[in-house]
């Protein structure tokens, strides 16, 4: 029988207060100006020093915050090394400041560090067009346009300067933190070489957001790589993670920690199973990303889940497009349309198990 998800921690603490979970590592929460209104950041003693394992976006409160841990709970010793799971502005923003603050050195996957480098210092006409060239192709018309340039410039606004060196964080290779051993796991789909690590010896495995409990990370295209197929990597990668013990306890980016791996693990792969089949089904008819988008999140969007939800979509439409099951044609405006080339004679509904 799978294992039930359950939730050994209790309450999230304020972020002004780091809760214990296992001897050594702290529990931080730190608010977010979004729906999802936090983030989940990990503080983990480490001898006469302290490692960061993310950082908060930049805003003063996020900054105040850290100026009250650090007067209040690191004891006198400083943080040497701040870790970044993956390049999104919640987990890195404050990371240059942390760095600076402490003469601490920057851990991250090096496409993670590359790609925080780049969306940190893209600002003017290139980006811009970048942007409404990719979204106009999605089926935008001019009311959503007029968010796409705020958007093109709204990751410089949440960071601080990313430090210009960095200590690369590879696949499989150990890091000792505090005389304990953390083997890092590096896996696509929610972002390049997103990095989590588990520590065999406490039965943790630091997730940030490649497994969270309750939401599904969001794997989505970007105008970055507007050609990509994150998801793809996203569902191979969730084996990497399968062979970790029963019992482990998941600390996530956002939410609640958690145990039942296998089964958040089962969910997620069946999420998109059937996101994928819902999509191709979209697909009987011709269709435009931001048509089918709208079949899939049914809900009242804010302008921050709109950007999420047509991401998501054209993750899930070229998975298919690359398995030969829709197709995709421009029209004469510029917008794509995805259609089935078949749809009379399609076989069965998509299954993961062809994807194996």
């Amino acid at each position: 029988m799978p294992a039930k998800i359950r939730y050994p921690c209790g309450n999230a603490p304020n972020n002004e207060d780091p809760q214990e979970v296992c001897p050594g590592v702290f529990w931080i929460r730190m608010p977010l100006p979004f729906k999802l209104d936090h983030v989940n950041l990990w503080l983990l003693e480490d001898g006469d020093q302290w490692t960061v394992i993310d950082t908060g976006i930049d805003c003063d409160e996020t900054r105040a915050a850290w100026e009250r841990i650090a007067a209040t709970h690191l004891n006198g010793k400083p943080v040497r090394r701040v870790i970044a799971t993956h390049f999104h502005p919640d987990h890195v923003g404050l990371a240059g400041w942390l760095v600076e603050r402490f003469s601490a050195t920057l851990w991250m996957p090096l496409s993670e560090w590359a790609m925080a480098q780049v969306l940190s210092r893209a600002v003017g006409d290139g980006i811009l067009d970048a942007y409404r060239h990719f979204y106009q192709a999605t089926g935008f018309g001019s009311d959503l346009m007029a968010l796409v340039d705020e958007r093109s410039t709204n990751y410089a606004r949440q960071v601080t300067p990313i430090p210009f060196s960095v200590r690369r964080i590879e696949d499989r290779e150990t890091i000792s933190v505090g005389g304990r051993n953390w083997q890092a796991i590096l896996a696509g789909g929610h972002a390049f070489e997103h990095a989590s690590f588990h520590c065999e010896e406490l039965g943790i495995l630091i997730a940030g957001d490649q497994i969270l409990p309750q939401i599904t990370p969001n794997v989505s295209v970007w105008p970055s790589e507007p050609k990509a197929n994150p998801l793809r990597h996203f569902l191979a990668d969730l084996d990497k993670f399968r062979g970790l013990p029963a019992g482990t306890l998941v600390l996530p980016g956002h939410r609640r920690p958690f145990t039942g791996l296998s089964t958040r693990l089962d969910e997620l792969a069946q999420h998109h199973e059937e996101r994928l089949q819902r999509v191709e089904e979209a697909c009987r008819r011709p269709a435009i990303a931001l048509e089918i988008s709208q079949q899939l999140f049914e809900q009242k969007l804010d302008s921050h889940q709109l950007f999420f939800a047509i991401g998501e979509t054209l993750a899930h439409l070229h998975f298919l497009i690359d398995r030969g099951r829709i197709q995709r044609t421009r029209r004469k405006d510029g917008v794509y349309v995805f259609s089935q080339e078949d749809s009379e004679g399609k076989s069965a509904p998509f299954r993961l198990s062809e994807f194996k």
